[in-house]
């Protein structure tokens, strides 16, 4: 009797795990606390918000109404402010008692400011120290060790999910704090050329029709996966070899009409249109995460995404490590047929030595170009994107059963 009520609630203890899991909203946690506000509004107008629900361990430092009301007086543009929130988003768990109880004093954790790659060297982390008569203090890592902040108190914790914690005032950061272009202003080819995608950015300046794509839909949201270097050049060949409308689709190919940051590309797989998409004409590829890996996947080929150049909202480029190819520019490879059944050597005729070899079954060409898309392939690449989605209910649905077997 004793074995079942332990596994009765282990069952539930199962079931609790399911229902908290990565199920924080940081807009409604702090909509809660009306001192807090102004930093829920901008945390909502930086985008931050749904990169913050996306993390399955996290810190927020937030700042009540006053310290906002002292860092928007110096009028930083929205980009800008994005880049100073982040440093106050921590990407560790930091409830009150862990803060009382950090190994050797203190501790350097990582925001999301570092993550997004624009960050350089230590200047995207935070230092987090015990200080003497219980405070605990926050400086950012590039301002020479100050703490400029104190640990006011816990807002909200979800252990070991979300924490909330109130500072002082706002870490200043002189990187965090500097101007950051509007997205009309950024040299996108020039970032990609200086961060091992120079071939692909300089193939993409060479054909304007493609370039003004991109430059066309910059403000409105743009993410580029951008081939690096060595995969590039040793396509070169290849995409010479396809037609002028069919080299501007190619390198539209490698840009989405909209902002998707590393956590979103994470979280949301699936097929995704691209710069190229033109009604039958898909020209799309799925998205599909293994772990921390984002690869993305055609007809043709499967690459991974190697590393994030820029992630400021409303622009992502990310590097991926081969040349990913449609299927409407390139046939996939020939899949062997299976080999014939055995026949009794008394039923079967003899064949013909003169036959010659059938008409019906022509050798296709990896890689070549191809006159149109294949509706078959097209069908396989969107069931492709299908994605299970109900692990949650089933965790709980199996919990119920097995409670009510054990009754």
């Amino acid at each position: 009797m004793q074995q079942r009520q332990r596994l009765v609630l282990l069952i539930f203890s199962l079931f609790l795990v399911f229902q908290t899991s990565n199920g924080h909203n940081i807009t409604r946690l702090l909509a809660k606390h009306p001192s807090l506000s102004t930093f829920n509004h901008y945390l909502t107008l930086t985008h931050l918000a749904p990169e913050i629900n996306s993390r399955t361990t996290i810190t927020v430092l937030a700042l009540d109404n006053a310290a906002m009301s002292s860092l928007l007086s110096k009028s930083p543009s929205i980009y800008t402010m994005k880049n100073i929130l982040s440093l106050h988003v921590l990407l560790d768990y930091f409830g009150a008692k862990k803060l009382h109880q950090i190994t050797n004093g203190t501790a350097l954790a990582a925001t999301m400011f570092q993550a997004t790659g624009v960050a350089p060297g230590a200047s995207g982390f935070v230092n987090i120290t015990d200080l003497k008569g219980g405070k605990v203090g926050f400086g950012a890592e590039d301002n020479g060790g100050s703490l400029d902040s104190l640990f006011v108190k816990s807002v909200e914790e979800l252990p070991y999910n979300i924490s909330v914690i109130q500072i002082s005032k706002a870490l200043p950061s002189a990187v965090a704090e500097a101007p950051t272009p509007g997205p009309s202003e950024l040299n996108i080819t020039g970032i990609m050329s200086a961060h091992g995608c120079k071939v692909f950015a300089d193939t993409l300046l060479a054909h304007p029709e493609a370039m003004g794509t991109y430059e066309d839909n910059v403000n409105g949201g743009l993410t580029v996966f951008c081939p690096l270097d060595d995969a590039f050049k040793a396509f070169l060949p290849k995409f010479k070899n396809l037609t002028a409308s069919g080299k501007e689709s190619f390198l539209e190919f490698f840009g989405v009409p909209v902002y998707q940051s590393l956590s979103m590309l994470k979280s949301n797989n699936g097929l995704m249109n691209t710069l190229a998409t033109d009604g039958a004409s898909k020209f799309d590829f799925t998205v599909q995460n293994d772990g921390e890996d984002v690869t993305l996947k055609t007809k043709i080929n499967t690459v991974k995404i190697t590393g994030t150049l820029l992630d400021e909202q409303p622009v992502a480029i990310y590097t991926i490590d081969k040349v990913l190819m449609p299927r409407e520019l390139f046939k996939a490879a020939p899949t062997p047929a299976p080999a014939p059944a055995p026949v009794e050597a008394a039923d079967a005729p003899k064949a013909s030595k003169s036959k010659s070899k059938s008409k019906s079954s022509p050798d296709l060409v990896t890689d070549s170009p191809a006159d149109s898309p294949n509706p078959a392939d097209q069908a396989a690449d969107e069931n492709a994107g299908v994605s299970f989605k109900g692990g949650r209910s089933v965790a709980v649905g199996l919990s119920f059963l097995l409670v009510f077997l054990l009754l």
